[in-house]
């Protein structure tokens, strides 16, 4: 059976899979439909391979980041030195093997490639409606798309994550839990409810009162339950805000510092080496699609990404984990934001917010690093 094929503005041969596809992106066009489905899926699929690459790389520090802000009682004694950090890799290492240092790792899969294609599509369809031309490049535009894609993507696998984190957390030899069980254990999770301000009184009137205030805060606070994995989704949000914010902001700003003409010589690519094989080296370059950056410079503007957004963020993100692994620690009270703010100040003060930031950088600043640069090459293969 012959295939019709139809013929182009430029004289090339358009299959009917390519017209249902929806247009490349072609250097030299002026305008790209980001809205269209085409372009959706495909940012998508590479912001969600970035995202599984780059949480693979940096695995095993992951899971010591984890055990520390959580104030794990077998790894207490570990936190506030990189030695410590060496130290607890070996000792997981050597009680578990090489699967203790990847514990919860298929969870941060099943999470991460989700969580990243949305950020990734969703910056790109935010950036796309907020910003319509080189004129309205701003910082505070930026910022403003980055935040928004972090809260869109966190919305929709904040349970994965609590998963991920419960699963990491455990440390015992003889706990093996899968991931059907993880979830059957959080969702039967019940708060205590906690009686430390209630004086009893002598006298029988105020004892059932007291009984009565106990039952109804029972019957009020849900006691088990899907709650149960939202467990910290408060700061997440507002962690999300800076982190995601001006994880995008700097990469983007940094890129244009590392393409600016005395620079661009050393750190960018040219048309004739695009990894785009559709692209022609004699199209002149798009107004609105910079150039390619070398690996080097999409490396170093992702590494200054992930140094900037985790720094902005990082307090919130402890009080996120405290909370998460709330059901797993402690008498199982389910903790409010201020109140796990409190905690973690009353145990450790000030450093107490900052606890694991040394293993933070150590993580985040080479994972965000992957991150981009798998996107940007990601898309330039997708041909987007």
């Amino acid at each position: 059976m012959e295939v019709t094929r139809v013929q182009g503005k430029d004289g090339s041969n358009k299959s009917p899979i390519r017209r249902l596809m929806g247009p490349r992106k072609v250097e030299g066009q002026e305008n790209v439909d980001k809205k269209s489905l085409d372009y959706v899926l495909r940012s998508g699929l590479a912001g969600g391979l970035a995202g599984c690459a780059a949480k693979t790389v940096v695995g095993p520090l992951d899971r010591v980041k984890i055990l520390f802000q959580a104030s794990n009682p077998q790894f207490a004694k570990y936190t506030g030195s990189w030695f410590g950090v060496v130290t607890a890799m070996r000792d997981i290492n050597n009680q578990d093997g090489l699967r203790g240092l990847f514990r919860g790792h298929s969870a941060t899969l099943l999470r991460i490639f989700p969580y990243a294609a949305i950020k990734f599509l969703a910056y790109e369809q935010i950036r796309a409606t907020f910003i319509k031309n080189k004129s309205q490049e701003t910082p505070i535009r930026r910022l403003l798309s980055g935040s928004l894609a972090g809260i869109t993507s966190v919305f929709f696998t904040y349970p994965l994550e609590v998963i991920r984190v419960r699963l990491a957390f455990e440390t015992k030899r003889d706990s093996r839990s899968s991931l059907s069980s993880i979830c059957k254990q959080i969702y039967s999770e019940k708060p205590h409810p906690s009686l430390s301000s209630v004086t009893p009184s002598p006298n029988e009137s105020s004892s059932i009162s007291v009984r009565a205030a106990t039952s109804t805060t029972t019957t009020l606070i849900p006691r088990s339950g899907l709650a149960n994995f939202y467990r910290g989704f408060s700061p997440t949000l507002w962690g999300m805000l800076p982190y995601a914010g001006m994880s995008f902001l700097t990469h983007d700003t940094v890129g244009d510092w590392l393409r600016r003409p005395s620079l661009a010589p050393y750190t960018t690519l040219p048309s004739s080496n695009s990894s785009t094989p559709h692209i022609s080296s004699s199209s002149p370059p798009s107004p609105y699609k910079p150039a390619p950056l070398t690996y080097w410079a999409e490396l170093l503007s992702g590494a200054l990404a992930g140094l900037v957004s985790q720094t902005s963020s990082y307090p919130l993100e402890v009080i996120r984990r405290r909370m998460q692994v709330g059901g797993a620690v402690g008498d199982g009270h389910r903790l409010g934001m201020r109140e796990t703010a409190g905690r973690i100040f009353r145990e450790r003060g000030w450093r107490g917010f900052w606890v694991g930031l040394g293993i933070g950088y150590l993580k985040v600043v080479p994972m965000v690093a992957v991150s981009f640069y798998v996107y940007e090459r990601g898309k330039g293969a997708l041909g987007i």
